[in-house]
């Protein structure tokens, strides 16, 4: 909980999930990079000098966007390598472009444009494997600011909550600013009764979404930010709720629905899902959308539901839905060295 808020100085109460992404460096005989996406179906070789020279232009486009001297422009979504170009060019342009290729195979679990960070965690995966290939250590503070790099060149504005849970694991309250700090958050019962699904892709990036909630906030910055201060307040309380040894269903059941009606105030859940979710609070659920959402389409990424004890699992509401099961609050980003 914290979608769009937390880009805005507020809370958020956030997990690792257990699906994962992983990347695989290693020497290969010619020059350059050979990607292998077998996810994807993707596989092709790039040169050191391009991955760089993208690296350097999209860093020259986001300078131009932070500075309000152009819109965001974002990366070329028709290019299904173009995440992991960016995350080899930003190594390649702090260190230098090596000397030897390298062979990268990534593949993920995560679904993509769900709302479940999954281009945080390809691009901790691929800048860690890179890193440690070139023989660099891949110190947390130093993934920490390259992936940092790479998020605000697919989002715009990111908070740096994904990448840093990606490194960090675990269920944290995250307090965005100057300093972010991830803090842990003891788990009761209560995230075990959580469950997670996926509503679909959205029609709009990430990016799109969140400078169409900027705009929002520059139409009318005084309801905005009232709005913004009570989804903190939630996060703060359904913190204390998971903390709690005693779970308060009626209480946790308000505060997620809640936090649903802002976001629906923020215009980034579509009708049909909208509809979907309010059929499951008339099943006894309460469900909030896990991720930036959308503007327009049937689809929004992730869905939260929170089934409160005694409460049958909803069937119609939640019919054609794809059902994430996969643990929260899981051990965060790793690195293994191999002969």
């Amino acid at each position: 909980m914290g979608e769009h808020s937390v880009v805005y100085g507020r809370p958020a109460l956030v997990a690792a999930l257990g699906l994962y992404a992983r990347a695989r460096a290693s020497n290969s005989g010619g020059h350059g990079v050979r990607l292998v996406l077998d996810d994807l179906g993707h596989h092709e070789t790039v040169a050191w000098a391009d991955l760089v020279a993208l690296a350097r232009a999209t860093r020259a486009d986001w300078e131009s966007f932070a500075a309000a001297r152009a819109p965001f422009r974002g990366l070329d979504r028709d290019d299904p390598a173009v995440l992991v170009k960016l995350a080899l060019g930003e190594v390649a342009a702090e260190l230098g472009p090596p000397a030897s290729g390298l062979e990268l195979r990534v593949t993920s679990e995560i679904p993509v444009g769900a709302g479940f960070g999954s281009s945080a965690a390809v691009a901790v995966a691929v800048l860690s494997a890179v890193l440690t290939w070139a023989g660099e250590r891949a110190e947390p503070d130093r993934l920490e600011r390259l992936a940092l790099a790479v998020e605000r060149r697919q989002h715009g504005t990111p908070s740096g909550v994904d990448h840093r849970t990606v490194l960090a694991g675990g269920l944290h309250r995250y307090a965005p600013g100057a300093e972010p700090a991830l803090t842990p958050c003891p788990a009761g019962g209560l995230v075990e009764r959580l469950a997670l699904y996926h509503t679909g892709r959205p029609a709009e990036s990430t990016g799109e979404v969140v400078a169409a909630v900027r705009r929002r906030r520059q139409s009318d910055p005084d309801a905005f930010d009232e709005l913004v201060a009570r989804m903190g307040a939630g996060v703060e309380a359904l913190a204390a709720e998971v903390a709690s040894d005693r779970e308060d269903a009626a209480r946790v059941t308000e505060l997620i629905r809640g936090f649903e009606r802002a976001l629906e105030g923020l215009g980034v859940v579509p009708a049909p899902v909208r509809e979907r979710i309010r059929r499951l609070e008339e099943e006894g659920a309460a469900a909030k959308i896990s991720g930036a959402g959308a503007l327009s389409g049937s689809g929004a990424g992730g869905l939260l539901v929170y089934l409160p004890p005694e409460t049958p699992e909803p069937g119609r509401a939640l019919a054609g839905l794809r059902r994430l099961r996969a643990p929260l609050g899981v051990q965060g980003a790793q690195c293994e060295v191999t002969a």
